[in-house]
């Protein structure tokens, strides 16, 4: 029995000896330590820079092609009169459509982040519904926002960078991605704002996404129709029209992504300082 008991003891001592280092191993974890903020900025702020950088070069591109360019903004597929020029038109002719690109490149960091930010607070949010159909159709409707977002990002970078007057064919096909991304992603924030509204806080913006929604499906067929009434009939100001429909859209489309602001109105954006120590 003797033997026995320390044969037991022999096979006992690696594994106490294993929960001893493991447990030093736990209690050397490197500790990080925050020391300080290296810099601050407020979610308003973010919002803001993307809402004013394509805004403000859509107004300049608008002004300066108006003022110095007309012929050029002014000529049609069908060489009939025309009044409001398209946004391909304006920011398509030099010098306008560096400051266009620049301004569109600058304003893609600002909306990476928000659409990151955007996403954590729809998947905090779903983690507090009861009902798991329920949670699980908005958590399907969170990843659709984040991925139709990063689609309609990619493509108006597209559509930016490659030109009417440079390629029509891949200007066309990549505004058109652009548009059918933009409306499924307002459709989704819409829809996911109104599940379980009686157990969560109601989402701020959902009213005013459903109506800019509605609004772009507005403005996003009467594209459709002036744009065919020109290209296929020729109809005078039908162009013009067409140009109309699209300043809308993309007014909305830029109010719809600032309005994150209101859902989000004390998040900051934060670089800090830390130390790593050992315990």
């Amino acid at each position: 029995m003797l033997n026995d008991a320390q044969e037991e003891l022999a096979q006992s001592l690696p594994r106490a000896n294993y929960r001893i280092n493991e447990a030093e191993n736990v209690n050397s974890l490197l500790v990080v330590e925050h020391k300080g903020d290296l810099w601050t900025c407020a979610l308003r702020k973010i919002c803001l820079t993307a809402l004013w950088l394509p805004l403000g070069a859509l107004i300049f591109c608008y002004a300066t092609a108006s003022l110095f360019q007309a012929d050029d903004i002014h000529e049609t597929h069908c060489r009939v009169y025309n009044v409001v020029p398209s946004i391909s038109a304006i920011t398509g002719i030099s010098p306008q459509r560096y400051v266009w690109r620049i301004c569109i490149a600058y304003h893609l960091g600002p909306r990476l982040l928000i659409g990151s930010l955007y996403f954590n607070y729809h998947k905090d949010r779903t983690l507090h519904i009861t009902d798991d159909q329920m949670r699980l159709t908005a958590t399907k409707l969170g990843k659709a926002c984040y991925w139709l977002n990063l689609v309609e990002l990619f493509a108006l970078t597209g559509v930016t960078y490659v030109s009417n007057r440079e390629n029509y064919f891949i200007h066309e096909k990549i505004f058109i991605i652009f548009m059918v991304a933009s409306l499924l992603h307002m459709l989704c924030r819409a829809r996911i704002g109104c599940i379980a509204n009686d157990v969560l806080e109601p989402v701020r913006t959902n009213k005013i996404v459903w109506n800019l929604f509605f609004i772009a499906i507005a403005a996003t067929t009467g594209l459709i129709i002036f744009f065919l009434r020109h290209r296929l009939l020729c109809r005078p100001l039908a162009f013009t029209w067409f140009s109309v429909c699209e300043y809308i859209l993309a007014t909305t489309n830029m109010v719809f992504h600032a309005i994150v602001v209101l859902d989000l109105p004390f998040h900051e954006v934060k670089v800090v300082y830390s130390e790593r120590k050992s315990n």
